[in-house]
Formats: structure tokens, C-alpha cells, sequence
């Protein structure tokens, strides 16, 4: 018989982003799923006022943690991973299929020659199947792509971390038309995590409030989804749900990296010797290099946009639901490095 976990929520609400530490029962081994690393858009620095509160909790609880683990690569926030693993321990994962995602964003984000797309920045590779234990939990790794490339989901016990696949019922799903995203793979992935048992509980990477909703849920159940979902209850079809994600994705902003909004390849803001880029990857947070010459104040490679310029929205850090834009240009280029750095 399996254990299910408890699970605590930590919700961040300048990225509508949710972290989770999910430990053993009776135990004291545990796991943090999708960490965020804060950054202020306007300075283009990075706080840890959000990794330090899952910290708190941790060592309040006297947990061990086990896995530092991300379910895709994040288009809307940076994540913790590096710093948690410094102060925690953990080994840091994410899914194997991270190398298509570094593959295609080192093509459009013109990444330096030296820049690894193998994924061995990370600590481990999960693969489609795969088991793994937190203690005397076991968890099984889901491959779910459509989002982006990379997707995964855990379950552990009767629990599922579903990242950006899926949100609450009354908000729908997620975005398909990131570079390597497919709305028909969506769609079978998710059917794939609405196949598990009714009463599995779904835990969310993101609550934006829908229309008539007053506060911020994160947690739903399989029966839920399948009943309630306005994009995919029971009864929509394939190809149903590919017309309404396809022509419900052209009114969003255009995806990071569709040839209109990419506009550079690391979060990045003035220095004395020009722009400058925070890389979150390295342990030592705030670690900054000057960039090369074409990324200086103006969009570069294949992607230039000619909006890219103060006072126009910041072509990066986007919030998953509505694509709005997190803060705005000021002359500072800014996108959230982790599909290039592997942290994302």
C-alpha cells in the first residue's frame, strides 16, 4: 500500500506561482517541486525573500531534503533550485527532454558556442517511467510535453504535480505555442493525468483567480478536472480542444521566442561595462559577466523587435495565464535565463 504525503504550499503572488515541500508521513525526508527566485524587474536583481521562506519551514519541521525538483522549463519566473540546494541539500532534477528545450532556445535566444545542451547542469535526468523514493514515499515520473517540450509530472502516493499542464477547473489549461509546445501532445497529456484515479490530488503550478473567483486555489482533484475543466472536461475531443487552444493562443501576446518577442537571452541590466546578466544557474547568486556586444542595449540575432525599447513591456517574464508582461523595458533586456541556464 502507498503512502501518500503531506504537502505544504508556499504561493507567490508577484509570479502567481505555487512551491510545494511534500514530505513522508511519520517521516522527515521531503522534496521542494518548482521554487522561485525573486527578481525585481526594475533593478534586475534577484531576492531570496520566497526560497528563504520554504527554508523556514524546512528546518522548523527538521526535514532532510532529498529532491530539488522542477516539472518544466518556466517561462514566467526564475527559479531557486541553486540557492536551496546550497542551503538544504537535495540533488536538483527536472525532465531529460530539458536538452530539446536548451536545443531550441539556445537557436533563438543566439546562446554563446560554450553553452551545454546535453542538461548536465542538473543533478539528474528523469525519464519517462521512472521511479524514485523521498524517503519511504515512492514517486513515478509522468513525461506530459505540450506545454513545452519538457513537461513532467510527479506522482507520489495520491498526489500529482502537474506544473504548467493543467490549471484549476474554471481557468482551463495552459498555453501551447511556446517554441516546441503542440496543443494536440497537450491534449493527450493531460488525458494521460486525468487517467490516474478520481480522487488523486492535483496540485497546480499556478492560480491566476478566474473570472467571479475571489481567492487563489491550487488544488483540485482528477474527478474535479475531468467534470469541471472549461478547456478539457469529459466529452472534448482532440480535435475540439486543438482549435479552441490554437485559436485561443493567437490572442495572447506571442510566445518567448515566436520571432516577435524574443528579446535577449538573459535576465540583464546595465553595468559599467554595458549590459550585464545575473546567471541564477551558479550557486553564487548575483553573479554577473558582461554580455556579448550584439545583446547591448538592443534586441539581437534572428528576433530583433523594434518595440524593444523604454517604456514598453518586458519580452520575457510572462505570467503563464494571461501573458501579461512582468514589469517593463527600461532599457534593460530581460528574460528569465533558466531555458538557457538549464533552470528552466
Amino acid at each position: 500500500m502507498s503512502l501518500n504525503p503531506t504537502v505544504e504550499a508556499f504561493f507567490d503572488p508577484a509570479t502567481f506561482t505555487v512551491t510545494y515541500v511534500v514530505s513522508e508521513p511519520g517521516g522527515n525526508n521531503a522534496a521542494i517541486i518548482d521554487s522561485v527566485l525573486d527578481y525585481d524587474p526594475k533593478s534586475g536583481r534577484t531576492a531570496t525573500d520566497s526560497a528563504d521562506k520554504v527554508i523556514r519551514y524546512v528546518n522548523e519541521k527538521e526535514l532532510n531534503i532529498k529532491w530539488i525538483l522542477e516539472t518544466h522549463a518556466h517561462a514566467d519566473h526564475l527559479t531557486a533550485a541553486p540557492y536551496l540546494k546550497e542551503k538544504l541539500g537535495g540533488r536538483i532534477a527536472i525532465g531529460a527532454h530539458i536538452t530539446e528545450v536548451q536545443g531550441i532556445f539556445a537557436k533563438v535566444f543566439n546562446a554563446e558556442p560554450d553553452f551545454r545542451k546535453d542538461g548536465s547542469q542538473f543533478d539528474h535526468l528523469f525519464t519517462d517511467g521512472e521511479v524514485f523514493h523521498i524517503g519511504s514515499l515512492e514517486g513515478r515520473v509522468m513525461h506530459t510535453p505540450g506545454h513545452t517540450p519538457a513537461c513532467i509530472t510527479y506522482v507520489i502516493g495520491d498526489t500529482a504535480f502537474v506544473g504548467d499542464t493543467l490549471f484549476m477547473p474554471d481557468y482551463g489549461t495552459a498555453r501551447a505555442d511556446f517554441p516546441g509546445g503542440d496543443a494536440a501532445t497537450l491534449y493527450r497529456s493531460i488525458r494521460t493525468i486525468l487517467a490516474l484515479p478520481g480522487r488523486t490530488r492535483i496540485f497546480l503550478c499556478h492560480d491566476y483567480k478566474a473570472p467571479g473567483r475571489d481567492e487563489f486555489v491550487w488544488e483540485t482533484t482528477v474527478d474535479s478536472e475531468r467534470r469541471e475543466n472549461v478547456h478539457i472536461h469529459d466529452g472534448v475531443s482532440e480535435e475540439e480542444f486543438v482549435g479552441m487552444r490554437t485559436e485561443r493562443d493567437k490572442t495572447l501576446d506571442p510566445a518567448i521566442g515566436s520571432g516577435q518577442h524574443a528579446c535577449g537571452a538573459f535576465s540583464a541590466t546595465r553595468g559599467k561595462r554595458g549590459l550585464v546578466f545575473e546567471d541564477p544557474s551558479q550557486p553564487t547568486l548575483g553573479r554577473t559577466r558582461p554580455i556579448r556586444r550584439q545583446q547591448k542595449e538592443r534586441c539581437h540575432g534572428p528576433y530583433r523587435d523594434r518595440r524593444c525599447r523604454p517604456g514598453r513591456p518586458a519580452h520575457g517574464l510572462r505570467n503563464e495565464g494571461t501573458d501579461e508582461a512582468v514589469g517593463s523595458a527600461d532599457r534593460r533586456v530581460e528574460y528569465a535565463a533558466f531555458p538557457l541556464r538549464a533552470l528552466e
